[in-house]
């Protein structure tokens, strides 16, 4: 019965990342492709995307530091790969940030620019504070509904 209310509390947590607007279906798609063989999938994926978000992260800032006038050019394409790698986990407003920071560099508002930056900086930390704490909890769960849809 422990490992039951466990699992619902699991549930929640994750579905409560969902009603926060942190992840949109794509993730729920990385759950469905975990199976026995590969029980750690979806926080393998995570942790690959951290590793290599971080490095983007560092990059746009040196490109913030490089240049006066800034090269909206490299920024945007540092914050496409970006937003890719946040698309493949689903983290839904990391992505919504990537977009307005996108638009930011198109229309040339560099101010604009390093507002949504800091803010996707926030977004980002926050999702994945919250993602480590759903990953600790679902080790000490152990396999089951992981995969299941959240509504």
């Amino acid at each position: 019965m422990e490992r039951s209310q466990s699992h619902r509390q699991l549930f929640a947590m994750k579905q409560s990342l969902f009603d926060q607007g942190l992840l949109d279906e794509q993730f729920i798609q990385l759950e469905e492709l975990q199976d026995d063989a590969n029980p750690n999938f979806v926080e393998e994926i995570v942790t690959l995307y951290y590793r290599d978000s971080s490095r983007l992260i560092t990059n746009i800032e040196q490109a913030f530091n490089e240049r006066n006038p800034l090269d909206f050019n490299k920024l945007d394409t540092l914050m496409h790969q970006f937003k890719g790698s946040s698309s493949s986990i689903g983290a839904k407003k990391v992505k919504a940030e990537c977009n307005l920071f996108s638009e930011y560099c198109r229309t040339g508002n560099a101010e604009g620019c390093i507002k949504s930056f800091q803010q996707l900086k926030k977004e980002y930390a926050a999702l994945r504070k919250k993602l480590e704490a759903y990953f600790q909890m679902a080790r000490q769960v152990g396999p089951a509904e992981t995969a299941c849809r959240s509504k």
